[in-house]
């Protein structure tokens, strides 16, 4: 099977991505991201988002209630209604969850995030956590009579209180439990960058004993990713292709050897 996560940026073509899945015969689990949408909302709504750095140097969006209900609008509303109605128009015969339902993603809320303001090394507590497994059980029913899940945030914590959590981190969950043949990582670059700002820096094949060392390279969110992808194949996935969702036919780009394969 596959596992393909469609990032959440504006110039992503999750039409082309989808219509390039439709004819192949592997099982498939989608997982979105809604950020673009979720920041239009917010500025239609009046509502600042607030980004955070933890002492470790990892970045993440501060999730208070507010957010989570952005997130229950743009990701497992509008995003996901939209991405199983173009999935059910190329005959892929999708259903929309997000990690709360049925709890298809099962977290742990998070303790805190330790993070330097003022000079001084506060914790702040928010609802976002870890994921730390799926529910197999349903995800399974629904693939083996024909369906495919196509997954979002939020997800449930273990009181059943919905959270917010990173998708690199439910990939993670989703990877150690179905040992996918193949990941997919669709983003608005042409693949992993050696510089963010030059697109012909691309880096065609990454392999796994490389990423810490590129992790301690890279700053932010990049961080955050390149930790998720060590994750990835400790949890036992043998290829992860980084490639460009902006494409026209964006998988077979990938399967011919565009943007960057890490193995």
């Amino acid at each position: 099977m596959w596992i393909v996560k469609i990032g959440g940026g504006d110039g992503i073509n999750a039409e082309g991505i989808i219509r390039d899945l439709a004819g192949r015969k592997e099982p498939l689990i989608l997982l979105h991201g809604a950020n673009a949408a979720r920041d239009r909302l917010a500025s239609a709504l009046g509502i600042e988002k607030e980004t955070v750095t933890s002492v470790s140097g990892y970045s993440s969006v501060f999730s208070d209630e507010r957010v989570i209900d952005l997130q229950m609008m743009a990701y497992a509303g509008l995003r996901n209604k939209r991405i199983v109605e173009t999935a059910q128009r190329h005959g892929l015969n999708a259903v929309g969850l997000s990690g709360l339902d049925g709890r298809a993603v099962q977290g742990k809320r998070n303790a805190g995030i330790r993070v330097r303001e003022g000079g001084k090394t506060l914790m702040r507590r928010d609802l976002s956590g870890k994921p730390q497994s799926v529910n197999e059980g349903l995800l399974r029913l629904l693939l083996d009579q024909g369906y495919t899940p196509v997954l979002c945030v939020p997800i449930a914590d273990e009181n059943g209180f919905a959270i917010n959590s990173e998708n690199d981190d439910i990939l993670t969950v989703l990877a150690a439990a179905f040992r996918p043949e193949r990941i997919f990582q669709f983003i608005e670059a042409p693949g992993f960058l050696e510089d963010k700002n030059n697109p012909a820096s691309l880096v065609p094949v990454i392999a796994k004993a490389e990423l810490a060392v590129r992790e301690a390279q890279v700053e932010g969110r990049m961080k955050r990713k390149m930790l998720a992808l060590r994750n990835l194949f400790d949890a036992g996935t043998a290829f992860v292709h980084i490639a460009d969702g902006r494409a026209e036919n964006p998988v077979s780009d990938a399967l011919e050897g565009k943007g960057t394969l890490i193995r």
